[in-house]
């Protein structure tokens, strides 16, 4: 199977190729191609360079939603958000303090920048804003493309990092059920998907540790591809849930995999990326039992022995209950504690009595738990 796939892939990927080169010629020379978009993805850094990944595409003038968006309404904006036009070898350029970088669009319309950070700078705030141009004519008309972008660079006051999965660690989604999943994430919206109950407020608590400052980076590490980071960052907006870099993947045929890159491969080399920015601080990994986030969590235990201070997993298959216990006890044999939980509140209590958090903010959680569940 596996040689089958290996003599197959060229020639559906040069099929995929002049596909997209076809429709894209097309779509400028008819003009169906109006404007064009630079879609930045939150970055972050250290004091030495920052990081961050941008997208080029045909602007579809998708917008946000609204709480009354009916299933009809939310199916046409996903369909725009998949049935993207990519815009590919096009120059963008990336301005930071100063400072420039020039990358190229891949096949994709993907661009990647890493840009030192200038050594006499100093910043007030963790976010900080880098300016995004186009260089290059894609369309008749097209005028100037600009975008911003905001990238977190760490203050002082960090005391540890979290990073979260998302799908069945925020937000029920069914990801174990593909077709319970389809139908959340197509006919629903930013405001139709509801977080578990108390999500917003225990990561609050994270985000300000100990000292009550809300500093304590939160980075989201999900295996949903980049069509959804705008719906994905609304969704975190409007309930009201810390906001962070986002780190998700692009799917579909490439040159090396029919479908591009997997789940266990994409999430560990994202966290390992946030750990290789940021070597002086511990972290705190949050996710759950049903996509093998305990599996990802015991390798990076592993790569980087005394660097994750706790891991919380949601519980939300109780097949895989023997995995999850066997995989405890790995981590215990070296020194890190994973505890699985159905609530929240007990992953409160748990980080209170560690002294991770403050007790009032405990409170907070399950007064906004209790109220969460009331909406439900």
């Amino acid at each position: 199977m596996k040689r089958r796939q290996s003599l197959l892939l060229p020639f559906l990927y040069r099929i995929k190729r002049a596909y997209s080169s076809f429709k894209l010629k097309s779509g400028i020379k008819l003009g169906l191609i109006k404007s064009i978009m630079i879609i930045p993805f939150k970055g972050f850094g250290s004091e030495k360079e920052i990081y961050f990944v941008a997208r080029i595409l045909r602007d579809r003038k998708i917008g946000t939603s609204d709480a009354k968006d009916g299933r009809w309404r939310n199916f046409r904006k996903m369909y725009k958000r998949f049935m993207t036009w990519e815009i590919p070898n096009i120059r963008v350029k990336a301005t930071f303090f100063g400072n420039e970088a020039i990358a190229l669009s891949d096949e994709e319309g993907y661009v990647e920048f890493r840009i030192p950070v200038p050594a006499d700078c100093h910043f007030s705030n963790q976010w900080q804003e880098v300016h995004l141009e186009l260089l290059d004519k894609v369309i008749p008309k097209q005028g100037e493309v600009k975008a911003m972008n905001r990238v977190f660079l760490p203050s002082e006051h960090l005391e540890y990092g979290i990073i979260s999965d998302i799908d069945d660690t925020i937000v029920p989604t069914g990801a174990t059920r593909l077709w319970q999943m389809i139908k959340t994430t197509f006919l629903g919206n930013a405001h139709s998907r509801i977080p578990f109950p108390g999500v917003s407020a225990f990561y609050k608590a994270l985000e300000k540790g100990r000292d009550d400052i809300e500093s304590n980076p939160l980075f989201y590490v999900s295996s949903s591809p980049w069509n959804l980071y705008d719906f994905l960052m609304e969704f975190l907006e409007v309930h009201h849930i810390p906001k962070g870099p986002l780190m998700l993947r692009d799917i579909g045929l490439s040159r090396e995999q029919l479908i591009a890159g997997s789940h266990f491969d994409h999430k560990l080399a994202q966290v390992e990326k946030i750990f290789e920015y940021y070597t002086d601080i511990p972290f705190i990994l949050i996710g759950d039992s049903g996509q093998h986030d305990p599996e990802i969590y015991l390798q990076v235990i592993k790569d980087y022995p005394g660097r994750v201070k706790m891991i919380y997993i949601r519980d939300v298959q109780s097949s895989r209950h023997a995995a999850m216990e066997e995989i405890q006890l790995k981590m215990q044999n070296l020194g890190v504690e994973m505890l699985l939980v159905t609530d929240t509140l007990d992953a409160a209590r748990h980080a209170l009595a560690k002294g991770w958090i403050q007790k009032s903010d405990v409170i907070d959680i399950a007064e906004t738990k209790k109220e969460d569940e009331e909406i439900k």
